[in-house]
């Protein structure tokens, strides 16, 4: 059998082979090629084994893998695969295959940097990559953050501070119906957004065999093309359904004579598996850690003498000031449905690429199981779909909220929800993560901001094109800045200094687009960063300051200064927030950045810092135009810094009409060896909002050896 490889003018491969078990077999063999280092970074997170050449700051992460049994999981999945799906499981063997191939010829400079050697891949790391990679996009740390909230707040308090938390990974998606294009068949785009990594977490790639002839982004690691992609007659695409599915378990754990043992809801003391693990880490002495599993998960943080330092937990629905309740030692189970089932949804990696209509994609993503997505398909016969696709279990509303107690009965989980479905409205289906055909399965969802916004955009013209998208990618309107900019509107002048009054006529005047060059829009976000700092600061939330002792991993979810900027709409509009004066927290940050107001516009902060294995040997990080809640979804964490490290991670435009014109983009570009040509040749084009055309005739391609 034969296996051709061609490369376009941007180097994005171009595969072709006699079957697609071969087809697998190159694409590990040019991902290898051009993510050597990524997919080895990528494959000792999924067994925890990272710190071995990254050091002690990848300790945390290596640690929740092993106890949260990625790896185990995998091979149980994999396993299970070859017993359900034996064509799949041989197709992603292949991969591997291919992956192992071309592996030791490596010319990735960072192996050398840290003393690595490629290693070989098993036949079940790309599930363990696609693991690792998805395990923590439901958000189940939110649940950490909303018990310690209710605890010390109360339960207003789960309102009061939903958004988007800066854990998150979202998207944008928006399917226009060909009754509303200007060649009659339908137009997808959109582009998700995670944080933005060098290599890029996306791969542009074609797949071309006597079965099917797609291209489309591909996640390197992983067979396939799952998230994103075009068969020429059907195309699909993605966004974060913010679906809860994985839940968190209080545990009473106790030492005996043969191991630990877990109360169970039946108020009996069951056995739990247990054994140790070493931890390697560069440059210092090896950790020992305790891999604990009960009935309802693996123990992901604690154990039977409590968390790290011996902190106790109170009783789970007791404030810790209550002196009734005596702490018992914590501990924290996750049960999450790979875990559950032996089934990650790989057997929906084939049906995609051979899916000739919506339908043909419909019934693949029945058998998805994570992430949970909200789906949006065409064809090039008018058939249109929109749903949801993913396992989300059925149990008791509190556990969707917080940790619950795994010695109380009523916490089990029950089947599988049916996944929602929708439609279209006047022509168009849009979808920015936030609440829609989902809402049934999710607790906290993005604000509206995003989706209103690309709604009203596609309303302004009756016909659009594929070429006409990007001026709504890279759309910069921030509509969630109104309710700060109502309390700068309703200041006194009285009480203001001549340098605030300035202040804030520049800010009323502002066009409230995040452009990269607007000074105005830098004013802006200074105030706005200096209420959110003033408002964490206040006693009412000193008790969320500090938070506990889980995991490093784990802290992003629990970080106060993070939860108030995003939430900053909902803290600002409430009725009443515990004591606090609003009016004088905006008068004084007002006056804050009026007496050193920031130097230069908004992009000269707001800035792209790409997330990296190895310290940062690459140019200046590029300004950025856009903000959290705009289209142009570039966030930072106000408060704490105006960098960006999440954003667009591609984007993408498909035509039904024409393959060939349908567009995409990736941040950094198709090659993930510093130095090569590809290496970041999209940055400009990615900055600017342009795309680069879909090239499928072999004529414009250029054969590779």
């Amino acid at each position: 059998m034969s296996i051709e490889i061609h490369r376009d003018i941007w180097g994005i491969p171009h595969l072709r082979a006699d079957s697609a078990r071969e087809l697998a077999r190159a694409q590990g063999r040019v991902t290898a090629r051009d993510r050597a280092w990524q997919l080895e970074v990528e494959r000792h997170r999924a067994q925890g084994t990272s710190a071995a050449f990254l050091g002690a700051g990848a300790l945390s992460w290596d640690t929740l893998a092993r106890r949260a049994r990625l790896d185990d999981t995998a091979r149980r999945c994999f396993g299970a695969l070859e017993r359900r799906d034996p064509e799949t499981a041989a197709w992603v063997r292949a991969y591997v295959d291919g992956v192992n191939e071309e592996l030791p010829s490596t010319s990735a400079p960072e192996f050398a940097l840290v003393g690595l050697a490629p290693g070989r891949w098993e036949p079940w790391t790309p599930l363990g990559v696609w693991l690792a990679t998805h395990i923590l996009f439901a958000g189940f740390p939110a649940k950490l953050w909303r018990d310690e909230a209710i605890r010390h707040l109360g339960p207003d308090a789960v309102g009061l501070f939903a958004a988007d938390g800066p854990g998150t990974s979202g998207s944008n998606g928006w399917l226009v119906a060909g009754a509303r294009t200007t060649t009659g068949h339908a137009v997808l785009a959109g582009d998700p957004h995670r944080y933005i990594e060098d290599p890029g977490v996306y791969q542009q790639i074609h797949l071309v065999c006597p079965e099917f002839d797609v291209i489309g982004l591909a996640v390197p690691g992983v067979p396939g093309i799952a998230h994103f992609g075009h068969t020429g007659t059907v195309a699909w695409s993605i966004t974060n359904a913010m679906a809860d599915y994985q839940d968190l378990y209080r545990e009473r754990l106790r030492r005996t004579g043969a191991g630990v043992e877990s109360l169970g809801p039946d108020g009996r003391w069951h056995r739990a598996a247990r054994h140790t693990e070493t931890v390697e880490v560069a440059g210092e002495p090896p950790v020992e850690i305790e891999v604990i599993e009960t009935e309802r998960g693996p123990v992901i943080a604690g154990g039977p003498e409590g968390l790290d330092g011996g902190v106790q937990g109170a009783a789970p629905d007791e404030p810790r000031s209550a002196s009734r309740s005596l702490p018992t030692p914590l501990a924290l189970s996750l049960r999450y449905p790979p875990r559950v089932t032996d089934d990650l949804g790989f057997s929906a990696l084939l049906p995609l690429l051979r899916a000739r209509r919506t339908a043909d994609v419909d019934r693949a993503f029945d058998l998805w199981a994570e992430p949970v997505n909200v789906v949006q398909a065409a064809d090039t016969e008018g058939g249109l779909l929109h749903r949801v696709a993913g396992r989300v279990p059925v149990r008791a509303e509190a556990n969707r909220l917080r940790p619950v107690p795994a010695w109380e009965p009523g916490h089990d989980w029950r089947g599988w929800h049916d996944t929602p479905r929708a439609g279209l409205t006047d022509g168009i289906a849009v979808m920015a993560n936030q609440r829609g055909p989902a809402t049934p399965l999710g607790v906290e969802f993005a604000p509206p901001h995003r989706a209103d916004r690309i709604t009203a955009l596609l309303k302004e013209k009756e016909r659009w094109s594929a070429a006409d998208m990007p001026v709504i990618h890279m759309d910069t309107h921030l509509a969630s800045a109104q309710p700060l900019l109502d309390h700068i509107e309703a200041l006194d002048d009285a009480r203001l200094s001549p340098e605030a009054v300035t202040l804030r006529e520049t800010i009323r005047h502002w066009d409230r687009r995040m452009t990269a060059s607007s000074t105005e829009a830098a004013l802006y976000a200074a105030v706005r960063s200096a209420v959110v700092r003033r408002l964490a600061a206040h006693p009412a939330f000193a008790a969320l300051a500090e938070p506990p002792a889980y995991p490093d991993v784990l802290l992003p979810w629990l970080g106060l200064v993070p939860r108030v900027a995003f939430a900053l709409e909902h803290l600002l509009r409430a009725e009443e927030l515990y004591g606090i004066d609003r009016a004088e927290t905006v008068r004084a940050a007002v006056e804050e950045v009026a007496a050193e107001p920031p130097r230069g516009a908004w992009g000269d902060t707001h800035r792209l810092t790409p997330w990296r294995a190895l310290p940062d040997s690459e140019p200046d990080a590029p300004a950025l135009s856009g903000d959290h809640d705009c289209v142009l979804c570039t966030s930072s964490l106000p408060g704490l810094t105006d960098l960006a490290a999440r954003g667009p991670a591609a984007r993408y435009v498909w035509d039904l009409a024409r393959r060939e014109d349908s567009l995409w983009v990736v941040p950094l570009g198709a090659s993930g060896i510093p130095g090569s040509p590809h290496h970041r040749d999209q940055l400009p084009l990615w900055l600017r909002g342009d795309l680069v055309p879909v090239v499928t005739d072999r004529q414009h391609l250029t054969k590779e050896d």
